[in-house]
């Protein structure tokens, strides 16, 4: 298994050309730009410069970068690691960037859980989860874990907390530990949760290096170092969580007592197409 420096060393990479990418197809653009707007008319330039001060051509700079490279999807060794599980990797283009599209989870625990995935904030996670279920990838599979800190960890068919695909991904919205709370003397405002209950992250080993793995958190949690990106939310079957978090728990092949001693199994988990973002309600000022 690649040790955690390489691991790191890759995810570093990833990011590093992405960023390189975008700035060659800009700086493409500006090149491109330049060179027509020195053989124009006075007019023209005059034209250009307000386009170019008023941003249009690094919206478009932006569209089109983003529109190349999305999400990096770092490879993972099936030899090195033998709990991964072959089975491609999912697009780089295409991917939906705005509004949600919904996860739901058939287990053997009672109602099924839905999951709102945000593809704003995380919209190469949503992707994957998109693609491995699209590949039956969790259908038939056991959540191997329920966590000292509430959550019930699924994902790895291989039940070790070592499985998954054979590639990564990288966080994406991880919360940020707030500050330090004020003194008593001044009083203290009602902490939000970092991770409340009924929010589904992903989780690697090391942090950052995600594959299928996700958490659904059953109560709130705020660690002192945040690292799981979240995902999504629980929309619908938070009972059912409930109901898997309180299962008695046995030790694991590690000695961990964190095995569910009753199964939890997935039956099938599946992932709807993207739905658009609800626009907000016009303010009874802009009405006519």
């Amino acid at each position: 298994m690649a040790s955690s420096r390489d691991r790191q060393r890759k995810l570093a990479r990833a990011k590093l050309d992405r960023q390189m990418a975008r700035r060659a197809v800009k700086e493409r653009r500006r090149r491109r730009m330049l060179a027509g707007v020195g053989a124009g008319a006075a007019v023209l330039l005059i034209v250009a410069g307000i386009a170019w001060a008023g941003g249009a051509f690094d919206s478009d700079d932006t569209e089109t970068a983003a529109a190349e490279d999305i999400c990096a999807w770092t490879p993972q060794s099936a030899t090195a690691n033998t709990n991964l599980k072959e089975v491609g990797t999912p697009p780089t283009t295409g991917i939906p960037t705005s509004g949600t599209r919904t996860m739901t989870i058939a287990t053997n625990q009672g109602d099924p859980i839905t999951v709102s995935l945000d593809n704003t904030l995380s919209p190469c996670g949503s992707e994957s989860l998109a693609f491995l279920a699209g590949k039956k990838f969790y259908d038939n599979t056991d959540c191997h874990e329920i966590t000292s800190y509430g959550a019930i960890r699924c994902g790895d068919p291989s039940g070790t907390g070592q499985g998954g695909p054979t590639y990564s991904v990288y966080n994406e919205n991880v919360p940020t530990a707030p500050e330090p709370a004020p003194s008593a003397s001044t009083g203290t405002a009602a902490k939000t949760p970092l991770y409340p209950k009924g929010t589904v992250a992903l989780i690697g080993d090391p942090p950052g290096t995600n594959g299928s793995q996700f958490l659904i958190f059953a109560k709130d949690y705020s660690p002192a170092t945040p690292e799981f990106s979240i995902v999504g939310t629980v929309a619908g079957g938070l009972d059912t969580v409930t109901k898997m978090s309180k299962i008695a728990t046995v030790a694991n092949a590690a000695g961990d007592k964190v095995k569910p001693k009753s199964k939890i199994t997935i039956k099938s988990l599946t992932v709807g197409d993207a739905a658009a973002a609800t626009p907000a309600a016009p303010s009874a000022s802009t009405q006519s």
